[in-house]
């Protein structure tokens, strides 16, 4: 998201918790392909807060087609889709390995649990999410770091637009849902592990 964006969300989320100067938002504006920088971030919010308890890889693009996409959009896609959740992983994880808790919520698509036809290139870029969420969910279980993935369907954004959905935007799952599943996940008790979640549109479901 641009900056102004950024600064919309994060004076709704000061709307939200009012006199709670500690769970005041910050605001980096950051291209998430510029893997060093946003490498340099998570190192200084570590540095500032001393933890991370929850972290929600949710950046992503979408590219129509599978071998008809060219090679450097294919590139593009896999660092926003694969490559930039997997640089932020790298100094996420030593920290709540550290820490000895922590959640890691990668939002991943139903798309990287069914290859659709026509999808290849993005659907590849999810696939890969789901496989690199998998192998930290199983490996981080030991330190008491729980992984999720989180396989929405349409969901109702500006990206569901540039899919061309054939459902309109009430029919969609909203962003408002995905919140809430994190939420869910994040009150159950402490033995509770979940590899993944998939959530449907009705009218998508065949």
């Amino acid at each position: 998201q641009d900056e102004e964006q950024l600064n919309s969300t994060k004076n709704e989320i000061d709307k939200i918790i009012g006199n709670k100067k500690e769970l005041e938002a910050e605001v980096y504006s950051v291209d998430i392909t510029d893997f060093e920088k946003v490498q340099n971030i998570i190192n200084e919010i570590i540095s500032a807060h001393k933890r991370i308890d929850v972290l929600v890889n949710n950046a992503g693009i979408w590219r129509d087609g599978s071998t008809v996409v060219s090679i450097d959009e294919y590139k593009e896609l896999l660092d926003v889709n694969l490559v930039a959740p997997y640089a932020i992983l790298q100094k996420v994880i030593p920290q709540m390995k550290k820490q000895g808790n922590g959640y890691i919520f990668n939002i991943s698509s139903r798309a990287g649990t069914y290859g659709f036809p026509h999808s290849g290139s993005y659907v590849s870029s999810k696939f890969g999410l789901n496989g690199l969420s998998e192998s930290i969910y199983r490996q981080l279980a030991e330190h008491n770091v729980k992984v999720t993935s989180i396989n929405p369907s349409y969901v109702n954004t500006d990206m569901a637009q540039q899919v061309g959905p054939t459902i309109g935007p009430d029919e969609m799952i909203q962003p408002e849902d995905i919140m809430k599943t994190i939420n869910w996940l994040l009150s159950l008790s402490s033995p509770v592990y979940i590899k993944e979640v998939i959530i449907e549109c009705r009218k998508k479901i065949k």
